[in-house]
């Protein structure tokens, strides 16, 4: 057989192009992200409560290792990597202790925030321990606070974001429903109880995906990433109520953390 020695050297080139650029290419990759800074902010869906392997150094905060920032850190070395997510924060605590690392050299931000200022820890514990009707009323004062007084509080906290940041990608993320309805775990909860909490969550969710979306942040829902993995689903991301270690109740496991956050952060990032 004769070789077409124009189409041989054009074949030639072309995988000379190819080695090229995954030689170059990385180390221009490399180089792009040498000065890229990543903060991570928010409550305890993102400091990692739930998850376990507590960096003693964060104290109440619960910061881990297996949470979705340092989980995407990792994976991706920016040179910078600020984590002052704290567990229990609502806004107001964003605002005051998490915002220092912020400047105009950061290009990446991520934040869940909104759900204890909605009160939600107070919502399952009525949920639990009281009536059905007394769950479902408490659910709803919480959809009354995310129309009337949530969305001022978020603003708040996206401007400061805004202002110390101007630069920066911003994603928002959501909280997963935390019930698989129809499920087969026996919780204490009736079904409407269930249903009402993940309305509320998707309410929740609703308003703060409005509220980035006008700050022209990305919104990253977790709903579809959980879904199959809710409590009673049999193959669980989240802790059900934990008698032995009540705070991290109705938080991601590691799984969550990993399974669920992470690729939603990367996807959005």
């Amino acid at each position: 057989m004769s070789l077409n020695m124009p189409r041989l050297a054009a074949l030639t080139s072309s995988l000379l192009l190819a080695a090229s650029a995954v030689l170059f290419g990385a180390g221009q990759a490399s180089a792009a992200r040498a000065d890229f800074g990543y903060v991570a902010l928010g409550d305890s869906y993102s400091s990692g409560v739930g998850a376990g392997n507590y960096d003693s150094g964060s104290g109440d905060c619960k910061r881990t290792s297996r949470a979705y920032p340092a989980l995407w850190a990792a994976a991706h070395s920016p040179q910078s990597f600020s984590f002052t997510a704290c567990s229990g924060a609502r806004t107001g605590d964003v605002l005051s202790g998490q915002l220092g690392p912020l400047n105009s050299g950061t290009d990446l931000v991520s934040i869940t925030i909104g759900g204890n200022d909605a009160g939600f820890s107070d919502v399952m514990t009525t949920c639990v321990l009281q009536s059905e009707s007394t769950c479902v009323g408490r659910v709803n004062q919480t959809k009354g606070y995310v129309d009337s007084t949530l969305p001022g509080k978020l603003d708040q906290v996206y401007n400061a974001i805004h202002s110390r940041a101007p630069g920066a990608r911003v994603v928002v993320i959501g909280y997963p429903r935390f019930y698989k309805l129809n499920g087969t775990c026996v919780t204490g909860l009736t079904e409407g109880e269930r249903s009402a909490i993940n309305g509320a969550a998707d309410y929740l969710n609703t308003a703060i995906a409005k509220r980035a979306a006008d700050h022209g942040f990305t919104f990253a829902s977790v709903a579809g990433a959980f879904t199959g993995h809710e409590i009673c689903s049999g193959s669980a991301w989240l802790h059900s109520v934990n008698w032995l270690n009540i705070g991290e109740s109705y938080h991601p496991t590691a799984a969550g953390q990993s399974g669920g956050y992470l690729p939603v952060f990367t996807n959005a990032a």
